[in-house]
């Protein structure tokens, strides 16, 4: 009988273990966002450090960002043509290009490229300076980790982001119009045409506010995750790791969540 009550409450521990859990990380990621709007008057502070971070980030992930919409941009093209060749009119390709890249492929594989190389990065630098007490260090000092290294950050991501979408949103239609130009022998005429008469102004808002909302989960989740990095090198690991599969999961939940929002009366 002992060993039954013991196998019907070790669910019930697991289940009460991981609520705890969840509500502590919530606790600290709020209290952590308040402590980042209070250091937003501290702005002689991060505005410099943000552009030496929003430089870094924006440069270094330019290529890698172009080269995912290119390919993405080609494949959706040579995926129209595969399914719709003969059975719609030839200009449609326009509109399917250019509405996947601006709606969807843009957007969300510019953020989880991001989640990858941005997010492991800030949560492995923020991990090694708190298990090497860097972070101490600062606070010993009478200086404020959050102005000095979170938010030059987050604001970096938000003004980087949305540009690096917008930049891959172009590349994925012009690579996927020289694509069908290719194999399809789409003209010019018929892509604009196609791509102008589906177009809607709530598109191009649709992707940057997309972009705004990856930004802020691919920046401040592994921020978070990095601050609070323990048990030396072993959990710098696991935090950078633990970084990317939350905000790639968070980017996957706020795009369902916008897509509701913004498109679901339509």
């Amino acid at each position: 009988m002992a060993n039954g009550a013991e196998l019907t409450l070790s669910p019930l521990r697991l289940v009460a273990r991981s609520s705890l859990r969840s509500f502590d990380h919530v606790g600290r990621f709020s209290i952590l966002l308040a402590d980042m709007f209070r250091g937003l008057a501290e702005w002689r502070i991060w505005i410099p450090r943000t552009l030496e971070q929003a430089t870094a980030v924006g440069y270094g992930s330019l290529f890698i960002v172009l080269l995912v919409a290119g390919f993405a941009g080609a494949v959706t093209s040579l995926q129209t043509g595969y399914q719709f060749t003969g059975t719609l009119p030839l200009y449609y390709a326009g509109a399917v290009i250019s509405e996947s890249m601006i709606l969807e492929l843009g957007p969300v594989l510019t953020a989880l490229i991001l989640a990858g190389r941005i997010g492991a990065r800030y949560a492995a630098e923020l991990g090694t300076m708190r298990v090497t007490e860097q972070i101490d260090a600062l606070e010993s000092l009478g200086r404020s980790p959050v102005s000095h290294l979170l938010i030059p950050r987050v604001v970096a991501g938000l003004l980087v982001v949305p540009a690096l979408t917008m930049f891959a949103n172009a590349t994925g239609i012009v690579v996927g119009y020289l694509t069908a130009k290719g194999s399809l022998g789409l003209t010019y005429a018929d892509f604009e045409y196609g791509a102008r008469y589906f177009f809607r102004p709530l598109d191009l808002w649709y992707s940057l506010i997309k972009s705004y909302c990856f930004a802020a989960a691919v920046t401040t989740i592994p921020c978070y995750l990095g601050f609070n990095t323990q048990q030396g090198a072993e959990g710098v690991g696991r935090s950078t790791t633990t970084a990317v599969v939350a905000a790639s999961v968070a980017i996957l939940m706020l795009d369902a969540l916008t897509t509701k929002l913004l498109l679901g009366a339509k």
